[in-house]
């Protein structure tokens, strides 16, 4: 791929939309300095625990709420007991405007107000797979971020982990959204691509992932 040309934004189902290269180098860059920190606590950074034993190969941290499969909780009762950390102020707004510049639309924002992120770190080796994000109790659109190695990113249909689906590449920067008919499409990530980081971001290898979700809770009602 070079670099050097423009690629065009893609609408892959109806409410999942591609947006590349939308968040700068330097914002890229500040979003791995907070990872970094948010990586060591009050909650750290870990291999999350399957209900069946297994453990997922990415390592995950989360903001606002704490997940776990199949749950949010504020606590993170899994791991060490501690609430995680906040998600920021700064962080929602970059959601509001990660929903507005990928439908095109400011007010299809207008009500977009995330109260978690999970955060996703994947090495060489990680992969996700076919999945919904369906632990929310809220249809609200998720907002996607990535950083570092760019990855395959497979995006189906909401009724089998099977075909059809469609694999678009995710560079460092892109943005993809998925709401409305989408929001609930199987995705997931077959293969990291190594190497393909940019050093100005901070992160000279692996794959940073931030998505942002509504989960629709509120305190005392996990």
């Amino acid at each position: 791929m070079n670099a050097l040309l423009p690629r065009p934004r893609a609408t892959l189902a109806p409410g999942a939309v591609h947006v590349p290269d939308w968040l700068p180098v330097a914002e890229q860059r500040a979003l791995v300095d907070a990872c970094r920190r948010w990586a060591v606590g009050p909650v750290p950074m870990r291999h999350t625990r399957l209900p069946r034993g297994g453990v997922m190969s990415v390592q995950t941290v989360c903001l606002g709420w704490h997940w776990r499969p199949y749950a949010y909780t504020r606590t993170a009762d899994d791991v060490n007991g501690q609430r995680v950390a906040a998600l920021p102020a700064w962080l929602v707004e970059w959601g509001r405007r990660a929903v507005a510049d990928a439908y095109e639309d400011p007010s299809a924002a207008a009500d977009y107000t995330p109260d978690t992120a999970l955060i996703n770190f994947y090495d060489a080796a990680a992969r996700m797979g076919m999945h919904q994000d369906k632990d929310e109790r809220s249809s609200a659109p998720v907002v996607s971020l990535s950083i570092g190695d760019a990855c395959v990113f497979r995006f189906g249909n909401t009724e089998t982990r099977t075909r059809p689906y469609t694999d678009v590449e995710l560079c460092s920067g892109d943005l993809f959204v998925f709401g409305g008919p989408s929001r609930f499409a199987y995705h997931g990530v077959p293969r990291v691509r190594p190497g393909t980081a940019d050093p100005a971001t901070g992160l000279s290898g692996g794959r940073l992932n931030i998505t942002l979700r509504v989960t629709g809770l509120a305190d005392g009602r996990p």
